[in-house]
């Protein structure tokens, strides 16, 4: 069994893989890490586990909570089943590699473009040639409200929300509009963008905001929940089953 460690901005999540398959997710508070220590104990066939960190939660931290596993702490050094054609690939955040990773599981002969909808909006591109491409980095949908409110001195605090209408009657509503809206409008843009380039692109929307902005984004996007997840324990699987 194989045990996956994602340290986020917000949350540390953990999972455990059975032979590929999704046994056992949460997510634990920092402040909770002890926790890893009760899920290990319940799981006592867990022989590997995988670190990813994009936040300020050291593996120095968890690694003492992971005793008698072999741990893989994930960078741009580590043994990858594609190429990364990046120029500063010691500053791609591992949550990207593992997201590309689970493209290339997925689609493993096919242009793949990875949208992930998190505290920032990314896109990554892997090609059908198992090459990482690089791809574009910009606010998340709660940045983006989040920076109205505090870059403004009247502009309220929102929750993201879909008008129904592109003309905002209000400034709430207008606001909506210039998020929301706008960030769909956006991610429609920059797909039309990439498939200009790369025939028959697949599409994968994942993170916290995926669900939320799915419901105005064109079909043919595949949404998926758990991929981050999913690409660390096939990248644990490549270094181990070697």
């Amino acid at each position: 069994m194989n045990l996956i460690i994602d340290a986020g901005n917000t949350y540390v999540k953990i999972a455990v893989f059975n032979k590929g398959l999704l046994f056992y997710k949460e997510s634990l508070e920092r402040n909770n890490l002890s926790k890893l220590s009760e899920v290990i104990k319940e799981n006592s066939t867990i022989d590997f586990a995988i670190i990813s960190s994009v936040s300020n939660v050291h593996s120095d931290e968890i690694i003492p909570l992971l005793k008698g596993i072999a741990v893989i702490e994930l960078s741009a050094n580590t043994p990858l089943p594609f190429k990364i054609d990046y120029d500063t690939p010691n500053t791609l955040g591992v949550d990207r590699i593992a997201l590309v990773a689970a493209a290339h599981k997925k689609f493993p002969t096919q242009h793949c473009l990875v949208i992930d909808a998190g505290s920032c909006i990314t896109y990554d591109l892997i090609d059908k040639n198992a090459v990482y491409q690089g791809g574009i980095i910009g606010p998340g949908l709660r940045m983006r409200y989040k920076s109205l409110h505090e870059f403004t001195a009247r502009l309220p605090q929102l929750e993201p929300r879909i008008e129904k209408s592109i003309i905002g009657k209000s400034t709430n509503s207008a606001m909506h509009n210039g998020v929301s809206l706008a960030m769909t409008v956006e991610i429609n843009g920059i797909i039309a963008e990439f498939s200009n380039t790369y025939e028959d692109l697949v599409v994968i929307l994942t993170g916290g905001d995926a669900h939320f902005l799915s419901k105005r984004l064109k079909s043919g996007i595949f949404a998926h929940s758990n991929f981050l997840m999913q690409g660390l324990n096939y990248i644990l699987e490549y270094n181990t089953d070697r």
